[in-house]
């Protein structure tokens, strides 16, 4: 694990809070945790209930050789392919359409299909409330009651093959639900999300590192991995006693998952979401790692939408309309080394294509790590 900075942790931890026009922000420790708080109670109106002791996630079961195959020689690509001038999808292309590279050679695309496979959606809900908030107007809750509506309707549009896990984070990492396919289970579990804690922080690199390897391990090795953040904090610090942001990014790209997150935009989110980003870029000059929600996004071809509070059920439910409405791709690289080095990989559609609809833009993974020996 890469060694922390100790004299800035020492400064943060010594003061307690940085305060940032007006604002205080708390960096606490970060402890993962594979069980739901049972202490945990709902809030503003919704059915008080107490998060039931959940199992620790167990793999799911390797039932052939071909699972294994999947796993380890075929390397998946998910692409969403939109106009780049109305931000329209473009539907209707073949496998014909599409040239794929990596490091710079062309990939031979075997498999090909459009919202065919199954989705494993991972759920991750902030629930960290590390500002003093003063003024009232600049608190906010990312999972209010507004986000609770959009997200149970919008995971409604998923097919009943598709599985969600639900985990809540702030300075430590709580599974709420495991995966499933059961539609009254997801419901109860966004009914059992805690309420912010007091001043627990946003720790992204410990609730991605365990994200990613529980998507490894739990998820259907057969279906798209999708990670979704529902949180109002793009960027966060490192916090301790957990993986490097760089060792979780890793992670994240080694379980294939594309990263996409739904922000509650308003004028508070906005300016202390605004004063993380810069805090990040002055301490990084004294080496404080942070880990950035966007550049994951970015790397995976996910999305992050934000959006009105009471624009987010359309929001929500355009983003899963978007996963639906990518092309899914496979190839077998042509390098056989398995040597653990990151590749990267590049998606184009063909000058035919260009010519007839115009300029476009894909969103798809620009790298995956090879495996190893």
């Amino acid at each position: 694990m890469k060694r922390r900075h100790p004299t800035l942790l020492f400064l943060l931890s010594a003061v307690g809070l940085i305060v940032i026009g007006g604002i205080a922000f708390s960096f606490g420790n970060s402890v993962s945790s594979q069980t739901p708080n049972r202490n945990a109670k709902t809030n503003r109106g919704r059915p008080s209930r107490t998060a039931i002791q959940l199992p620790k996630p167990t793999p799911t079961p390797e039932s052939s050789d071909d699972i294994v195959k999947v796993d380890t020689d075929l390397v998946k690509v998910d692409a969403l392919v939109m106009q780049k001038n109305t931000a329209r999808i473009v539907g209707g292309l073949n496998r014909e359409d599409f040239q794929l590279y990596e490091d710079g050679k062309k990939q031979e695309i075997t498999h090909f299909s459009t919202d065919q496979l199954p989705l494993s959606v991972m759920l991750l809900i902030d629930r960290g409330n590390s500002v003093d908030c003063c003024p009232k107007w600049m608190c906010f809750d990312a999972y209010s009651d507004q986000m609770h509506r959009a997200a149970r309707e919008a995971l409604d549009r998923l097919k009943p093959s598709d599985e969600v896990a639900v985990v809540a984070y702030h300075t430590k990492t709580d599974l709420i639900q495991p995966f499933t396919t059961n539609r009254i289970q997801l419901e109860e579990a966004l009914n059992r999300i805690p309420p912010l804690t007091s001043m627990g922080g946003h720790c992204l690199n410990t609730v991605f590192d365990y994200a990613a390897k529980y998507m490894t391990m739990a998820s259907n090795p057969a279906g798209r991995r999708v990670i979704i953040v529902i949180t109002a904090f793009t960027r966060w610090f490192d916090c301790p006693h957990s993986p490097s942001g760089k060792s979780a990014a890793l992670a994240v790209y080694e379980s294939g998952s594309v990263v996409c997150a739904i922000i509650p935009k308003t004028i508070g989110q906005t300016l202390q979401n605004g004063n993380i980003i810069g805090l990040s870029r002055l301490f990084k000059v004294a080496g404080a790692d942070y880990m950035d929600i966007q550049t994951l996004a970015n790397e995976t071809g996910g999305e992050v939408l934000a959006d009105e509070p009471k624009k987010l059920e359309t929001t929500f439910q355009t983003l899963i309309d978007h996963l639906r409405s990518r092309y899914n791709l496979a190839f077998v690289s042509t390098n056989k080394s398995r040597d653990g080095t990151t590749r990267k990989l590049r998606l184009d559609v063909t000058p035919a294509i260009q010519n007839s609809k115009g300029k476009m833009v894909i969103k798809a993974r620009r790298s995956y790590i090879a495996p190893r020996s």
